[in-house]
């Protein structure tokens, strides 16, 4: 009489982890701390005020990388970029002290009474210094596509590009307006923390959104917001 055979068990194969790249919380908050970091080494670097041209290009091609690849560049190629920015950035940060110091003077003025013109005077300042913000933003972003330099020529594709899109201009005007807005209401210890946020919200206002497929039809749609991809195209870039 034959035995019955037993039969045999075979192991499941085990599922893999469906997380289709996304990022939780611990993600965010990594990137919120370093984004808080890169605010406060960009503060200590432009402190000398001269520097500053230098330090907001570095800290502005740190972040090109970091939204492009996922990744910070290293400490090397920083303080490299840094160092070469210091003598071409002189004269920036000099001309942007002087218009700040004269809108600024020109604005305490208008609103003392010292200088007729009344409110329509102090409004129309007011929005050429916001417009003249808005402007240096973008200026700011194409210098972070270009290494941390090249201040004239980014200067030159800034204007185009502001002509070109008013409305991308009026949102970087509204992210520069609202980050005084905080900075005038928060304590003073956390107005660098502000400035690396400021600076992420002026390149993520410039960059274009990436377009993903889906997997089986093929059909294009807005990519899924939770998970980080490069991306593709700077302001100078966008049609």
């Amino acid at each position: 009489m034959a035995s019955r055979a037993e039969p045999t068990s075979r192991a499941e194969p085990a599922e893999p982890d469906d997380t289709g790249g996304r990022r939780d919380w611990r993600d965010v908050a990594r990137d919120a701390a370093d984004l808080a970091l890169l605010g406060i080494l960009l503060t200590l670097a432009a402190a000398p005020l001269l520097s500053a041209a230098a330090a907001v290009g570095t800290a502005s091609a740190a972040l090109h990388d970091w939204t492009r690849t996922g990744s910070w560049p290293s400490a090397g190629t920083t303080v490299r970029r840094f160092g070469r920015s210091l003598l071409p950035g002189l004269p920036v940060s000099l001309l942007a002290l002087t218009v700040t110091g004269l809108l600024a003077a020109d604005l305490a003025a208008l609103a003392t009474g010292r200088v007729p013109g009344g409110t329509v005077a102090l409004l129309a300042t007011a929005l050429i210094a916001a417009s003249l913000v808005g402007y240096a933003g973008l200026v700011v972003v194409e210098v972070g596509g270009n290494g941390g330099g090249r201040w004239r020529a980014c200067a030159r594709s800034a204007a185009r590009a502001c002509l070109d899109a008013p409305i991308r201009w009026a949102a970087l005007t509204g992210v520069v307006a609202l980050a005084g807005l905080l900075a005038a209401l928060v304590t003073p210890v956390a107005v660098p923390i502000l400035a690396g946020y400021t600076m992420a919200a002026l390149h993520a206002v410039t960059v274009r959104r990436p377009v993903s497929a889906h997997p089986t039809t093929g059909q294009r749609g807005p990519a899924d917001p939770t998970v980080r991809r490069p991306a593709p195209a700077v302001v100078g870039e966008l049609p």
